[in-house]
């Protein structure tokens, strides 16, 4: 008997303490969902030869890839833009620098691979003006590239980033002749905060992107084509079935999309290691609204409204998904699903061997012909004058 309590003694702490454990693993796995962390060192700066104004960088599966691209470094310059591979071994990739860098600057070991390119409005050369959308959240900058046409195209771009990520669009958009309106939107480091300052996954953000629709409507728009980059793609999918401006929704074009979140974590959970049943408890816990409370969101995350292959009957207006069969962040398959769902309102082109949102740095023609032939298709480009 004596030993049975001695056992119990120290089976109910062990037990307490692996009860513990669990909860505090689910509840960081859930809040690394709703509140990403800052950007991350994914890449390393190896040399730099600033006479023939080359870089050369740790091989990865994005630094290896053809096409133009941006670096996040620190030190002397924060930015740069990188051009072609001039070579590479099995361990480096030595890439054609964009940005000069001059004779004795600094520049950190440490540097995050990007595919936003540009950085700033004025580097697209092209007419533009800094607005503020009055939305639920409190007022959310915006840049807008004014044009001909009373079609305009709404951009909202994706989770952890800022609106730069969208300004690749903006040029053949506005060869279009559609004006272009570059949004932020709730928590996303430009736009106002809410009370837990977590993401909503799209569930909260589409009441940002109706706010800016009611904007363009009120500017002159007649019609929105909503343009959404990986989670910016689910925010647009909300926005298309929830909007009171729905009406005035004409098409949608995703970039990388999330189409449903219960795909896009259950393989990021694989991809960082995390195992079942980790990945189920921390969604499960996002749905109760005490512990989503908890994990940095306002509310329960509604995964179940977040599915748009299942809702996808409720979708009115044409689609074009440009997605990455290699895509390593955001898998193809529910893009895929939604294609076969409602073929008669998706595009979906065939692309492969580009990175997540990187279709545009990686293959720039074939990209732009698939805005420009989808968009022409559907008649909403700009009438000639």
């Amino acid at each position: 008997m004596k030993s049975l309590r001695h056992a119990v003694a120290i089976a109910l702490p062990a037990a307490a303490a692996a009860g513990a454990a669990l909860t505090y693993g689910v509840l960081s796995t859930a809040r690394r969902v709703v509140t990403p962390a800052p950007r991350r060192s994914d890449t390393q700066i190896l040399a730099v030869d600033t006479g023939a104004q080359t870089i050369q960088l740790s091989r990865t599966a994005d630094t290896e890839l053809p096409g133009r691209y941006g670096l996040f470094t620190t030190g002397t310059y924060g930015y740069v833009k990188l051009g072609a591979v001039l070579d590479l071994d099995a361990r480096s990739v030595r890439r054609k620098l964009l940005t000069q860098i001059e004779t004795g600057a600094q520049v950190d070991r440490d540097a995050a691979f990007s595919g936003w390119y540009h950085v700033t409005p004025a580097e697209l050369h092209l007419p533009w003006e800094s607005v503020l959308i009055g939305s639920p959240a409190g007022p959310c900058p915006a840049w807008l590239f004014p044009a001909a046409s009373s079609t305009w195209v709404i951009q909202v771009h994706g989770r952890g980033t800022t609106r730069s990520e969208c300004l690749r669009a903006v040029p053949v958009l506005h060869a279009l002749g559609l004006p272009n309106l570059v949004i932020s939107y709730r928590n996303d480091d430009e736009a106002p905060r809410s009370r837990g300052g977590g993401y909503a996954l799209g569930a909260a953000e589409w009441e940002d992107v109706d706010a800016a629709i009611a904007y363009a409507l009120h500017h002159g728009a007649t019609r929105v084509v909503l343009m959404g980059w990986s989670m910016g793609g689910a925010i647009a999918l909300q926005t298309a079935v929830s909007s009171r401006h729905r009406d005035a929704v004409a098409g949608l074009i995703l970039d990388s999309p999330v189409v449903d979140w219960r795909t896009v974590l259950r393989f990021q959970a694989r991809e960082a290691g995390l195992r079942e049943p980790l990945p189920a408890l921390a969604m499960g816990a996002l749905q109760n609204s005490v512990l989503a409370r908890l994990s940095g969101a306002d509310k329960a995350i509604p995964f179940d409204r977040l599915d748009m292959v299942a809702r996808a009957s409720e979708l009115e207006a044409p689609i074009l998904i440009l997605h990455s069969d290699d895509d390593g962040f955001v898998p193809s398959d529910a893009s895929h699903a939604l294609a076969q769902a409602r073929p008669d309102l998706v595009t979906m082109p065939p692309f492969a061997v580009a990175r997540h949102t990187k279709i545009w740095n990686y293959d720039q023609d074939g990209w732009s012909a698939a805005i420009t032939d989808w968009i022409t298709a559907q008649g909403l480009h700009a009438a000639p004058r």
